[in-house]
């Protein structure tokens, strides 16, 4: 099994490793490993951000994805290719095991900006055990939509 254990590395202990209490630093690092993950859409980085039971959340009233192979799989039929997108986020702030991010997505291309809302709960070994995303279409300000 492998686990994070500081900016791109992994390590093979337990799962369930225990960590002091979650800090910022943790948080920032769950994220850099995550867009890493999404830039490269190598099957191994993203399943490192998971535990085996991981729950990825995608939209409200919809199922999570279950466990960590469902998630990759899920994650690489919906991939975005590197280059296509910005990304830029902030850790807004932690409780407990819970840490709330708010990010800011651009697809160039297609000329769509995203506002993005993560809440991630964090296992002792720094892998996600859940995570839960929302995000919202920026609309521009002469639409009749928005």
């Amino acid at each position: 099994m492998l686990h994070l254990t500081g900016p791109g590395q992994l390590s093979d202990g337990p799962e369930g490793d225990t960590l002091a209490p979650m800090e910022r630093a943790d948080v920032e690092q769950w994220v850099e490993a995550y867009e890493r993950a999404w830039g490269s859409n190598d099957p191994g980085e993203i399943g490192a951000l998971f535990t085996d039971d991981a729950r990825y959340f995608t939209a409200p009233h919809r199922e999570p994805w279950s466990g960590r192979d469902t998630i990759v799989r899920e994650w690489l039929d919906r991939k975005d290719e590197p280059g296509d997108y910005t990304f830029r986020s902030e850790v807004l702030g932690i409780d407990g095991d819970l840490a709330f991010v708010r990010g800011w997505t651009s697809y160039v291309k297609e000329g769509l900006d995203y506002s993005n809302l993560w809440v991630i709960r964090l296992a002792g070994d720094g892998r996600a055990s859940e995570f839960i995303e929302w995000w919202m279409e920026h609309k521009p300000a002469d639409s009749k939509d928005g």
